[in-house]
């Protein structure tokens, strides 16, 4: 008799506690109700907490369990809470996902200003390493037996066009942090992937996705269209389940041949 996992287990969450940063919109959102699907126990933050609750509800009526916790992911103290919410709500919580993003719009290096910069950098690559932080530490403390961290990168960390100055740049330093946290988390056990997403229409692709020069861009994708929410979801089963228990440091690109494209 075969002693191997069924391939139908591999991917299942049950009773996995998995907390998710920015999770009242977009991927996020999207996110929560499919790791529920498959058993999780999600926690989603989020300054909106209206959206979060709305999220909640749409999965308990499916059936699942989630918790809604307000954060703000620019501030150490309100990434403590939405960490310590997980641990005294369900006492543990096996993966995180940093997902929180902004963009600044279409600015370069010259046309972007200080304060702009820093709320993307904040946002998207800053709260990252403190999430991941402030994760490890709560992992080490609960002799907890590992861990796991999913980055929320893009193909902008290498597919440079213009007007996406901070927005890139913050993804290139996600992947990397991806890449060296992988190598440093190993003595905790936890393990340490990203996604990658091509263009989906998303609050942060909108400006682009949905202007006249939409049609063209879509053409250089080889795949001739952007993604759509469900092709991300067996890469983020794979990332936040056992199914990818000896991966870490790796980037999934799911982006319709985007980059290669662009090679």
């Amino acid at each position: 008799m075969s002693t191997l996992t069924p391939a139908q287990t591999t991917f299942d969450l049950t009773d996995q506690v998995v907390a998710i940063t920015g999770a009242s919109s977009g991927f996020g959102y999207h996110f929560a109700g499919v790791l529920a699907a498959q058993g999780a126990r999600v926690v989603l933050g989020a300054r909106r907490l209206e959206k979060l609750e709305d999220c909640v509800a749409e999965i308990k009526q499916n059936g699942g369990e989630a918790l809604a916790v307000a954060l703000d992911v620019r501030e150490k103290d309100s990434i403590a809470g939405f960490l310590d919410a997980a641990y005294e709500h369900y006492g543990r919580c096996d993966v995180v996902i940093n997902n929180a993003g902004v963009e600044a719009g279409a600015k370069t290096y010259h046309t972007i200003d200080e304060d702009d910069w820093d709320f993307v950098l904040d946002t998207n690559l800053k709260s990252a390493w403190l999430v991941s932080k402030l994760y490890t530490d709560r992992v080490v403390t609960h002799n907890q037996d590992g861990g796991n961290i999913i980055m929320v990168s893009s193909i902008t960390d290498s597919r440079t066009i213009k007007g996406q100055f901070p927005y890139a740049v913050s993804k290139g330093g996600m992947t990397r942090m991806t890449e060296v946290m992988s190598l440093e988390a190993a003595k905790y056990n936890i393990r340490v992937n990203a996604l990658a997403p091509g263009y989906f229409l998303t609050d942060v692709s909108r400006i682009l996705l949905e202007s006249p020069m939409a049609d063209e861009f879509v053409k250089g994708i080889p795949m001739r269209r952007t993604g759509n929410f469900p092709d991300l979801d067996g890469p983020l089963l794979l990332l936040a389940s056992d199914a990818s228990r000896y991966m870490t440091g790796s980037v999934l690109v799911v982006d319709g041949g985007h980059i290669c494209a662009s090679l």
